[in-house]
């Protein structure tokens, strides 16, 4: 019977016993089959970090194998794409122009009237609140300070109270970077990048007024610094020393299509009466003793509504405009990062240098962004340049992050420029305000950036990036809340008395503080809790998780026939579609699977490739067995 049944293997067997050993291969990690090879030129993403930049390839044609034809064919083609850039460039600088002109037509007298509460700016914490909101209006933190400025020069305010609203100046200055970032919530790991890339700004803000606020109400350190520094030196006035670099380029442009006179604000601000009821639109361009000589020629000049409706209109056109030059720039530079430029940023811009140059890199950033900024006189332009940049892979997070340190000193110039040109007799207090704008943002850098384990702001950065990634609407309930409602909130408060003010935000304060120190410890050294603060899963879900919220919002989604069609309901959030999570918890995924929003080109693309090397689809039901059988 032994001989009978022990036979010689048919070549059938062979190819049927090679197959399965492949098969077994296959699914113990090995080479991945020619089959899922679903894009032969592309690289997948390491799924364990989300936060890993695409791999950039060059996948052109080398040069020396083009004909004559072909190399004259790629010259004219990527100098046709680098003169688009450019233009597109230069249209979403000017409606950035515009979005901070249509916010001063809306809002720039109630800015004005805010800062002239000189009562109300006693208060330290008021004064941080009313810089972050009268820089919102005016989508402008170089307006701003120039306000502040020039409210000192006139002595309406003294250089300690105006302090803290160059705090918060510096705090709003960033908002329209975060707006920028919105463009790119169609892809969800662009959006993580995009998002981070903007809110570092926000944090480094945040955490430097949280350190130095308390420090400035109760010891005056940046007061006193800048005292000493204006004692030892004579200063002399230079009405000169206003100087324009990006606005010769973009100023041609922008006044064909609106013209303001800022002074409006400026005397607003000063409580000049006069002027609460002049318009912000510039009618008159050369105004003599008779009159109007001359008027002011732009687009919307013969529209005879109110300010604040012109701004409106403006804003429309300024959104629009900047959400189409920013969708055409990404899809750009998707299509020129495709060649040999892509290896160059590659090894240049994210390379990892060794001791020491891996420290003197990101000072070298540090100094870029400080140089930039004075170029283009806008902390905000340069910035929202650098957000899509950062959303489709080009600069890592913590490259970004030396940049938007050196773009906050490059835009105190603006400061010290316009204090330059007071009068002599107040020059001294113009200049130490405008110091303790430079001098604040040293110090918020001498705090977080020098060694690794305090560059803070990245770590938090990317927190808000998770939870915008996984909850989309997080980012427009940020920028609300962040730049609205909060510090709305803390002026109104203050307005109704300081006991009231004090009562109700101590407690919150306290909260905040413990609920900080618990979750430190949950991390670090959870034994020294009780068992029952050990974790959060005591308290109801809305207090600790956004999923409720979440619910409620697709169940709103879910409603509204346009969204629907754009977004299937199938999930609210895209939490379990993360791939480091996908094989770990799949029950729990495919369970909560029907609350899952449309999940991004990318992770479409990683499950089919997923479902394609390891024969996913097949396999579902007997892979375990059907392995251990083979194995």
């Amino acid at each position: 019977k032994a001989t009978m049944t022990t036979t010689t293997p048919t070549t059938l067997d062979a190819t049927k016993l090679e197959n399965d050993q492949k098969q077994v291969k296959i699914k113990m990690g090995g080479e991945t089959p020619q089959k899922a090879d679903i894009n032969a030129n592309a690289t997948p993403q390491d799924p364990s970090d989300p936060w890993a930049l695409p791999v950039l390839e060059d996948q052109g044609v080398k040069w020396s194998e083009l004909t004559a034809g072909g190399k004259v064919q790629r010259v004219v083609l990527g100098l046709a794409k680098a003169v688009c850039l450019l233009g597109l460039l230069y249209l979403f600088i000017c409606s950035l122009d515009f979005l901070s002109s249509a916010f001063r037509l809306v809002g720039g007298k109630t800015a004005g009237k805010v800062m002239s509460q000189n009562e109300v700016l006693k208060n330290p914490v008021v004064g941080l609140m009313i810089g972050v909101l009268s820089t919102v209006l005016v989508q402008s933190s170089s307006t701003s300070s120039s306000i502040i400025i020039t409210m000192v020069g006139a002595n309406l305010i003294q250089v300690r109270d105006a302090i803290p609203i160059i705090m918060g100046a510096n705090i709003g200055t960033s908002v329209t970077n975060t707006i920028v970032s919105l463009m790119q919530s169609s892809e969800r790991n662009e959006f993580r990048r995009a998002f981070a890339a903007a809110t570092v700004h926000d944090m480094f803000n945040w955490l430097t007024v949280i350190v130095l606020l308390p420090l400035e109400a109760a010891f005056g350190v940046l007061y006193h610094l800048t005292s000493a520094i204006m004692n030892s030196t004579n200063w002399t006035t230079n009405k000169n020393a206003n100087k324009d670099f990006l606005q010769v380029l973009t100023k041609p442009f922008t006044s064909l299509i609106i013209q303001l006179d800022k002074k409006v604000i400026e005397k607003v601000a000063i409580g000049d009466e006069t002027y609460y009821n002049h318009s912000l639109i510039k009618r008159c361009c050369n105004m003599t003793g008779d009159g109007c000589a001359k008027n002011c020629k732009f687009a919307l000049a013969s529209l005879d509504w109110q300010d604040s409706f012109v701004g409106l209109l403006l804003l429309g056109i300024s959104l629009l405009t900047l959400c189409v030059c920013l969708i055409l720039m990404v899809k750009l530079l998707h299509s020129m990062l495709r060649g040999r430029i892509a290896v160059v940023i590659k090894t240049t811009v994210n390379a990892e240098y060794r001791f020491p140059f891996s420290v003197l890199v990101g000072y070298i950033a540090i100094f870029l962004g400080c140089i930039m900024t004075i170029l283009v006189q806008s902390s905000s332009i340069f910035t929202s340049a650098l957000t899509p940049l950062a959303g489709i892979g080009v600069i890592s997070l913590e490259r970004i992050y030396p940049l938007t340190l050196g773009s906050n000193i490059g835009t105190t110039t603006t400061g010290i420029l316009a204090a330059l040109a007071a009068d002599s007799s107040r020059i001294k207090y113009t200049l130490q305000i405008s110091f303790c704008h430079l001098f604040f943002n040293i110090l918020g850098i001498l705090m977080f950036y020098p060694l690794p384990f305090t560059r803070i702001p990245i770590q938090l950065a990317k927190i808000l990036g998770n939870t915008t990634a996984k909850y989309r609407w997080f980012s427009v309930l940020y920028l609300i809340c962040m730049f609205l409602l909060f510090p709305a909130a803390v002026f109104g408060l203050s307005m109704a008395g300081m006991v009231v003010f004090m009562v109700v935000l101590i407690p919150i304060l306290v909260i905040i503080l413990v609920v900080i120190v618990v979750n430190i410890l949950q991390r670090k050294v959870p034994h020294v809790l009780p068992e029952r603060l050990r974790n959060w899963l005591w308290l109801p879900e809305w207090m600790r998780s956004l999923d409720p919220l979440d619910r409620v919002i697709a169940a709103v989604v879910n409603r509204c026939g346009c969204c629907r069609r754009l977004c299937p309901p199938q999930t609210a959030h895209d939490a379990s579609a993360m791939p480091t999570m996908r094989e770990v918890s799949s029950q729990m995924n495919f369970i909560e699977s029907r609350r899952s929003s449309c999940p991004s080109d990318s992770q479409s693309d990683l499950q089919a490739f997923e479902n394609s090397a390891f024969n996913w689809t097949k396999d579902k039901q007997n892979g375990g067995a059907t392995f251990i059988t083979q194995l």
